[in-house]
């Protein structure tokens, strides 16, 4: 029987959809990296979980071969050729020895055996044997993985129990538009720690400081936020925005922030807002 390799369809379905993303305008689509989400997630705890016989459909990325495939696992170079083409005259049926994985939730990241995943995906096949090592993790994760909401919500967990509030007030919910503002939010909740036990005159835990920051601080500016309809008058902002929005405002007009509440920034902040919107459409209209 005449040996007919399946690299080159391989590659060429991978040259179509790259140049029909760049007709389309659309983002290209790499093998995701198991050492970017480790890195990003800090992850580190992991379990043997022996062999299995696993998805191919739930096989997402790779520990060091992100340059070599794209998502679908095709080739993105000639450089993988020969060593697609002997696993394939070697294993016509598909019958490779396990691949070696990290298993993250439902998905999968390969540690050894990107080409043998690849073949299977090129031919169809829908399982395969696998050494599987677990990598416990709370967030979520799945086939769909966006780097950015996982570092997202790693940001916001991180607040959460850093500040105290997962043990105090497990059901807040705080929302950003970047990630980054987190850590301003921490800053902010240990300020306030510092400043209640210097009122008090003794030493409080973290749970202790972040249910009183968000009691007595965060619900009523953000229900000042409501009341005056900030979210209106800033789209596309989140309440947790337009709290440390205030905030600085409240800094700005009172460095000593003896005498401005939160809730009067708030209401200062809508008032000036609003003002500089009509201001720019009358400039708009021509009558300014």
């Amino acid at each position: 029987m005449t040996y007919s390799s399946s690299f080159s369809k391989a590659q060429r379905k991978e040259t179509y959809r790259r140049l029909a993303r760049v007709v389309r305008g659309s983002a290209s689509t790499p093998l995701l990296s198991f050492n970017e989400l480790r890195a990003r997630l800090h992850l580190f705890q992991q379990s043997y979980a022996g062999l299995q016989t696993i998805e191919v459909a739930r096989i997402v990325g790779t520990v060091d071969r992100s340059d070599d495939f794209d998502r679908d696992f095709l080739p993105r170079t000639s450089q993988t050729r020969e060593r697609w083409e002997r696993l394939e005259r070697a294993f016509p049926t598909l019958g490779f020895p396990p691949i070696s994985v990290y298993q993250v939730n439902d998905v999968y990241f390969v540690i050894d055996g990107n080409h043998r995943v690849a073949l299977a995906k090129q031919k169809g096949a829908e399982f395969i044997d696998a050494e599987v090592t677990r990598i416990h993790t709370d967030i979520e994760i799945d086939e769909n993985i966006d780097f950015e909401k996982i570092f997202y919500l790693e940001q916001a967990r991180r607040f959460m129990q850093q500040s105290g509030l997962e043990r105090s007030r497990p059901m807040a919910r705080i929302d950003f538009t970047r990630p980054h503002r987190f850590v301003e939010l921490l800053d902010v909740v240990k300020a306030h720690g510092y400043d209640l036990m210097m009122e008090r005159g003794e030493m409080l835990q973290r749970h202790e400081i972040a249910a009183d920051w968000y009691d007595r601080v965060y619900l009523p500016a953000v229900e000042s936020i409501r009341w005056e309809r900030l979210l209106e008058i800033e789209p596309g902002s989140t309440e947790g925005d337009l709290f440390l929005w205030v905030l600085q405002r409240r800094r700005e007009h009172d460095p000593q922030q003896g005498q401005q509440s939160l809730e009067d920034a708030a209401r200062q902040a809508a008032r000036d807002q609003e003002r500089r919107i009509r201001v720019r459409a009358r400039r708009a209209l021509g009558r300014g």
